[in-house]
């Protein structure tokens, strides 16, 4: 029988996260345990972040991250500082380094509480992104949904911040936009071999954005920090706004921007907050939990108790 392990339900602006205590075992999540999580109402997500042991010289944590529908994914910031978070409850540490199949991530939590990862580098290069045909420039490529004479949504910036996005600038204010029914069709769409992030992003001013996003492999999310960093990217690329902007996601129900700086040696760093809701156990084969029966005012904890 598989013993349960430590996990915390949390969020990052509203994006749903499981935070999962992986460290001293070899197994891992397995896609049929997240599929059963996000079918429960309880714990349904959008990305688990399990923590194991780390594997490369230097790193606190090696992170593992699935979808809700039990697909990998490679980056997540929101998730990411939730794992800070909860690992600073844990050890009193503030700096914290993380393998991904990314890369290496760099965070640190605040003294007032707010979280800033070091996303890494944007990848603009067609074949990198990936993207199924070739483009010279990136920052706009030929996709359209809607009629051809007058499309719904056209002309994105496509990149990748660990995993593929593609922008879509809009006029309006974004949740005035069926993504929900958009969604699906561009994540999809043909011209993405491994899918892809999608938001819609409306410049509100030359330092501040509003967005939405359809999550690869989790559906409509209320946030997502990746595509966050990807909008703030893809803004100042195309001469939209400058190089540091607040994002307020508009789906998310934390009325807190996010504020991302893509600095001049080419990081892009997000700061935000992250919010502990409760914690218990699980079984990471089958997904089976129960919850920790203390009531939680809301501070952080620990994930080892």
């Amino acid at each position: 029988m598989t013993e349960l392990v430590e996990f915390a339900k949390m969020n990052g602006l509203g994006n749903k996260i499981l935070v999962v205590d992986m460290r001293g075992r070899a197994d891992r999540v397995t896609p049929e345990a997240a599929i059963a999580l996000n079918g429960d109402p309880a714990t349904r997500f959008d990305q688990i972040m399990a923590i194991h042991d780390p594997k490369a010289q230097g790193t606190d944590a090696f992170i593992d991250i699935l979808n809700s529908d039990g697909s990998k994914a490679q980056a997540c910031g929101n998730g990411t500082r939730c794992v800070v978070q909860a690992l600073a409850a844990e050890t009193g540490r503030k700096a914290f380094t993380f393998q991904t199949v990314a890369g290496i991530l760099n965070a640190v939590e605040h003294e007032d509480g707010t979280i800033s990862v070091d996303m890494g580098r944007p990848v603009f290069e067609w074949n990198r992104i990936p993207l199924s045909e070739e483009f010279f420039d990136t920052s706009r490529i030929e996709l359209q949904i809607g009629p051809i004479d007058a499309p719904v949504l056209h002309s994105p910036s496509a990149m990748s911040m660990g995993n593929p996005h593609a922008i879509f600038w809009v006029d309006r204010d974004p949740m005035s936009f069926d993504l929900e029914r958009f969604g699906p069709l561009l994540e999809n769409h043909p011209m993405f071999p491994e899918k892809a992030n999608i938001t819609l992003a409306q410049v509100t001013s030359d330092t501040s954005l509003r967005t939405r996003t359809w999550e690869r492999g989790a559906g409509l999310t209320l946030a997502c920090g990746s595509a966050a960093c990807a909008a703030a990217v893809s803004a100042a690329r195309t001469g939209r706004t400058g190089r540091t902007v607040t994002i307020d996601v508009a789906s998310s129900p934390v009325r807190q921007p996010l504020v991302i700086e893509w600095r001049d040696d080419d990081h892009v760093v997000m700061t935000g907050p992250a919010e502990w809701e409760w914690s218990g156990k699980v079984n990471p084969t089958t997904g089976s939990f129960t919850r920790d029966e203390e009531p939680h005012d809301g501070e952080p904890e620990a994930l080892v108790h």
